[in-house]
């Protein structure tokens, strides 16, 4: 998504029309998905955003990116790890209790 906005900026460019870096910053924060809302708010909220460079903006949502990532993985790993266990009813729970008073007579 970057590498596609930066050559439209590039293209305005040629044509003489520039933008600025907090409305670069803006458009590109406007143009995120809604997932990713909470981002967008803490950014906009902790940094001057008519000081923010772009740099520094694409690596805080490369890293949010790998972190989403991450947490997905992760969720992926516990859904993998269920243990199933076996069900008695209490018919054969009786019969295992009736069997070990058995094998204790007998051992009298």
């Amino acid at each position: 998504m970057i590498t596609r906005f930066t050559d439209i900026v590039n293209g305005l460019e040629v044509l003489e029309n520039t933008y600025k870096e907090s409305k670069k910053v803006m458009k590109i924060l406007r143009s995120l998905p809604s997932k990713w809302h909470t981002k967008v708010t803490t950014i906009q909220e902790a940094k001057d955003l008519t000081k923010l460079p772009m740099e520094e903006l694409i690596g805080s949502l490369m890293t949010h990116e790998i972190n989403l990532a991450k947490k997905l993985q992760e969720g992926e790993d516990k859904k993998k790890k269920s243990i199933a266990l076996k069900a008695t009813t209490k018919e054969e729970e009786e019969e295992v209790e009736e069997e070990k008073k058995v094998k204790k007579m007998m051992m009298i």
